[in-house]
């Protein structure tokens, strides 16, 4: 989030929603941005393409596709997407989020919860909603309520030493140097940056740079990149070892993935 957005938009709504549980859907152009803002009811973000950036009390949670975002009231954030993006958000009345996670984090997109979301963005309920508008988003939020939640699929870390790695990778996602050299360029053991990893990301920075990876090429699949020229883009020898990691990370190959998501 270091560049200015070229596109500033508000959020919707400043005092109260129209309904307990209500959706609404926007395009955002390349580079556009909410400012930092809070509200008192709860919000679920989800991208149908692109993928949104949302900072929230010092935390940078980024949500590939599998993933939704989900902020509790009265939390204040931002969101950014650097590409093109279609979104979703998901607005819930407060005294409906007490089974909700209390703190932001993301959420597992199950089958069915996409097919849900899907749903509405192609018939979107009115500010006045019918019941069986009103039944089907009650059942989205049983659904969110009882999928599984993580921190952030990519965190970051403020420490002196990591977030300068981390950066530097976001950068060129195909540095393949090592932890060591890493290290060395940091003044710092490899020791210390194995604990700082898992202190701060919970996870190695071989992993992380998967996921970082993962999220890349998302971006590219999007804009209809082959899949050769992503693997030779993000450092891989062969289209086959992208394809691997890719499968074992999201669960399905990039032409899977294309053709569900992007159609």
């Amino acid at each position: 989030m270091n560049k200015p957005p070229v596109h500033v938009v508000r959020a919707p709504f400043t005092d109260e929603i129209p309904a307990p549980v209500y959706f609404r859907s926007a395009h955002m152009p390349v580079s556009t941005a909410y400012p930092f803002h809070h509200h008192p009811w709860g919000e679920f973000v989800y991208s149908f393409s692109g993928v949104m950036e949302i900072m929230v009390e010092g935390v940078h949670i980024i949500a590939p596709p599998q993933f939704g975002v989900w902020l509790p009231p009265n939390v204040e954030h931002n969101a950014l997407n650097h590409q093109e993006a279609c979104h979703c958000s998901v607005y819930v009345t407060a005294s409906l989020c007490e089974q909700l996670p209390q703190i932001a984090c993301a959420l597992t997109i199950t089958p069915l919860i996409r097919a849900l979301l899907e749903e509405l963005r192609m018939s979107p309920p009115g500010l006045v909603q019918t019941s069986e508008e009103s039944r089907l988003l009650f059942v989205l939020l049983d659904k969110m309520r009882q999928t599984s939640r993580v921190a952030t699929y990519l965190p970051g870390s403020t420490d002196p030493a990591l977030a300068p790695i981390l950066k530097a990778l976001e950068d060129n996602p195909a540095d393949a140097r090592s932890l060591g050299e890493w290290a060395r360029l940091v003044n710092a053991t490899e020791r210390t940056l194995m604990r700082r990893c898992q202190r701060d990301l919970g996870m190695s920075l071989s992993q992380w740079k998967q996921r970082l990876k993962v999220m890349c090429s998302y971006q590219q699949l999007s804009k209809g990149a082959s899949v050769e020229t992503i693997a030779f883009d993000l450092g891989y020898s062969s289209s086959s070892a992208f394809i691997g990691m890719f499968r074992k990370l999201t669960g399905e190959t990039p032409d899977e993935y294309r053709r569900a998501k992007l159609g």
